[in-house]
């Protein structure tokens, strides 16, 4: 008949529905990050997504709720980008070098992959405190893959012994982090940033004998 029958009618409607709430998550992503929390608005979102401003709460509740939904994502996106490519590590990958490993993927995620981990990013210690739970635990479950990562270099003596470790998480993962606020595109390409971020956390981490080896091996 044409029109199709009543389940295949709401299969499309269904479709359709995924569709524009997709849509708008990734609006807002890409204003988020651009704008920041303060700065987004339901009309930027409604325009950048192709939608009216009201459709949006049909799919969510409130502005606080959708941007609690691209945060979490951006996060548990991120982490889950920088846990495959360490399980893609090989055998001959020491600990330094899946440290390396993680270092690219990060800030190639953050800075031209993926609008959904730039906005979490830059805005999570924006938002209001009711609006972290879920994206905290995101963070937190980050933070310690990067601890488990940073633990065992040291345990393998690939890091200096006179690093404090907790101290040299938090300035590896806000140095990468920070590359959100002041890269662009047009100066610097990515590219650069990954191997001059690399080259600055490898010779600042590893340990006298580890970088000999190195070189010896190279050699």
């Amino acid at each position: 008949m044409g029109v199709g029958s009543p389940s295949e009618r709401g299969e499309r409607r269904g479709r359709k529905s995924i569709q524009t709430r997709t849509r708008i998550l990734d609006a807002t992503a890409k204003v988020l990050s651009t704008k920041g929390y303060a700065g987004t608005h339901l009309r930027d979102v409604a325009e950048v997504a192709g939608v009216r401003a009201t459709a949006i709460y049909y799919y969510f509740d409130s502005r606080d709720a959708l941007v609690e939904e691209v945060l979490w994502w951006g996060l548990a996106d991120l982490r889950r980008h920088v846990r495959d490519t360490l399980d893609a590590a090989g055998p001959c990958d020491n600990r330094i070098d899946r440290i390396m490993m993680a270092v690219d993927a990060h800030l190639r995620r953050e800075l031209e992959v993926s609008d959904y981990t730039t906005a979490s990013i830059r805005n999570t210690a924006q938002i209001p405190e009711h609006l972290r739970t879920r994206a905290g635990k995101e963070a937190a479950d980050y933070g310690r893959m990067w601890h488990q990562l940073i633990e065992d270099a040291a345990h393998e003596g690939e890091i200096r012994s006179d690093m404090d470790l907790f101290v040299v998480r938090m300035l590896l993962l806000g140095s990468l982090n920070w590359a959100a606020e002041w890269h662009r595109a047009d100066l610097v390409p990515v590219a650069t940033v990954v191997t001059s971020a690399q080259a600055l956390i490898r010779q600042a981490l590893t340990a006298p004998h580890a970088a000999q080896q190195t070189v010896a091996t190279l050699g």
